[in-house]
């Protein structure tokens, strides 16, 4: 069974948004604060994250942020603040998506669902691997080889590698990076991309991802180079 695990300190949104997430289905796990999170993580880490912004010691940020440094899980995020620059600055941190409260328990179902289907697979490519330089891709196993050593990549991570594998020495604007690597309906600015640029260079060590200055980025291969 598909499970969600709600932080969340309230324990009237709890009953309520636990009532009808288990009647849609889904696996519920109420928890008070992050530090009950991060506990669930390291044990039985859920499919999907509903985070409170507002939470006793570590924030929903906070908490939010250091998720993402390791897993693409699918994030909501929900918060009385309802000001743009806290909805900006929860979705750059990593959300997938952010409701405002007070907020219909059937809307926040309804974008589960959503999120859900759209980052659940839809279908076997059967692509058969890539090797540029010393990269070496397996898209249909995702996994992924450098210099001999496999390297462990989140979702995202493996989408914009396979993306720099399949056109090398095309420069990708930001703009074009954030629509094919997160998706048309994604809000965040292109901080995203930066982010998740350097940490591709931290896992693959001395790898051609060259910055195109005031456009974005390209992965470098000499001519002659296979």
């Amino acid at each position: 069974m598909t499970s969600i695990a709600v932080v969340e300190d309230d324990p009237n949104i709890q009953r309520i948004v636990s009532a009808y997430l288990e009647k849609s289905g889904y696996e519920v796990n109420v928890l008070d604060d992050a530090e009950q999170g991060m506990n669930l993580w390291k044990t039985n880490p859920p499919d999907m994250w509903i985070l409170d912004i507002m939470l006793p010691g570590m924030d929903g940020y906070d908490f939010c942020k250091k998720i993402r440094e390791k897993s693409d899980v699918p994030i909501i995020i929900i918060s009385a603040k309802d000001e743009e620059v806290d909805k900006i600055l929860g979705l750059e941190l990593g959300g997938d998506d952010y409701l405002t409260k007070p907020f219909s328990p059937g809307e926040l179902v309804a974008r589960v669902k959503r999120l859900f289907k759209r980052v659940q697979p839809t279908s076997q490519s059967n692509e058969a691997e890539i090797q540029v330089l010393d990269l070496m891709i397996y898209p249909d196993e995702r996994r992924v080889f450098w210099k001999g050593q496999e390297v462990e990549l989140t979702t995202k991570e493996f989408g914009m590698t396979l993306l720099f594998a399949k056109h090398p020495n095309r420069a990708f604007s930001r703009e074009e990076l954030l629509q094919r690597v997160w998706g048309d309906d994604y809000v965040g600015s292109d901080r995203a991309v930066d982010d998740l640029v350097k940490r591709l260079r931290k896992k693959f060590t001395d790898i051609p991802l060259e910055t195109v200055w005031g456009y974005g980025y390209r992965f470098k291969v000499e001519e002659g180079s296979t």
